[in-house]
């Protein structure tokens, strides 16, 4: 009995340790704790996609969808992976859902809208993620996953392992200075997207680093298609995450994707969908993967003139 006791009381101390930390933005030491869940239920089914290798997902509807069929077709290569989806069988009055990566961390990063005609839908996205599990949606901005939010799952294919669950690391810290506030509002132009018509649409933007970068947006049937093409990556910091955002006509900022300079390329692109009528894009630089623009360091688009 007292052999247990003192076992119990060893593990609350440790529990009790790992909760308290302190929070800032710049530190000088630094304490860092992780942790590994996997779900056995099936719910959590991040997989790690092969090179060079098609992989076929079931997409398991949810409660509500008792009917419906969903298939997802992932391709990985060097340069990004490809998603391809395949669903069926839902309710003829739906419109769009919102297809999500969902990567090691829980991190929804949004793929695009997939668009339903009749109760069925194709589309086409790519991601530079090669971890993930794949969710749709009919949430636009989704942040979290669970049965209330998710219409389609993907289900752990035969022969795959989960990849195991991660949590943020946790930092116990000593401030050293006050850091200037994150912006909470970014200075955005609307894009006049409605007057593009059916012609693609060249956007640009310059950072004063010199990194430069390009998107090209194409708006056809209620959804426009955004690649994103950086040169000079190489000019950035290690492991600096470029974030690209649109920004909504009510000011909301939606997560297209992001590219992070490994140190091994020169050149990245991104490829997203949107079903926002007409937006603003901006890039962010941030240190870690973010649902919502954090970033002090940020570049806006504008439309180039002929």
């Amino acid at each position: 009995m007292k052999r247990n006791l003192m076992i119990f009381s060893c593990a609350a101390m440790l529990l009790a340790g790992s909760l308290s930390f302190a929070v800032a933005q710049d530190t000088t030491t630094v304490v860092t704790k992780k942790e590994v869940v996997v779900n056995s239920d099936g719910t959590y089914t991040v997989i790690e996609y092969p090179v060079g290798k098609e992989v076929m997902v079931n997409l398991l509807p949810g409660a509500t969808l008792a009917g419906g069929k969903g298939m997802a077709r992932i391709v990985r290569a060097a340069d990004g992976t490809k998603v391809y989806v395949d669903v069926s069988g839902v309710p003829a009055t739906t419109t769009n859902y919102y297809a999500y990566a969902v990567d090691p961390s829980g991190v929804a990063t949004t793929l695009g809208p997939v668009t339903f005609k009749d109760g069925v839908a194709t589309s086409e996205f790519m991601t530079p993620l090669n971890q993930f599990m794949v969710v749709l949606s009919p949430t636009e901005g989704l942040t979290t996953i669970d049965p209330t939010t998710v219409v389609f799952q993907s289900e752990l294919p035969t022969g795959y392992t989960v990849v195991p669950r991660r949590t943020s690391e946790v930092k116990a810290v000593t401030i050293t200075r006050t850091a200037s506030p994150m912006p909470t509002a970014y200075d955005v132009p609307l894009l006049n997207v409605s007057s593009f018509g059916d012609k693609e649409k060249e956007v640009k933007l310059k950072f004063s680093d010199g990194l430069s970068a390009k998107a090209w947006i194409n708006r056809q049937k209620g959804v426009s298609k955004i690649k994103l093409k950086f040169d000079d990556l190489d000019k950035a910091p290690m492991n600096t995450r470029f974030t690209l955002w649109a920004s909504s006509v009510e000011g909301k900022y939606t997560k297209l994707g992001q590219v992070i300079n490994t140190g091994k390329r020169d050149n990245a692109e991104i490829m997203s969908e949107t079903a926002l009528a007409d937006f603003g894009l901006f890039l962010t630089v941030e240190d870690s993967d973010v649902m919502v623009p954090t970033g002090r360091n940020y570049s806006a688009f504008s439309v180039t003139i002929p």
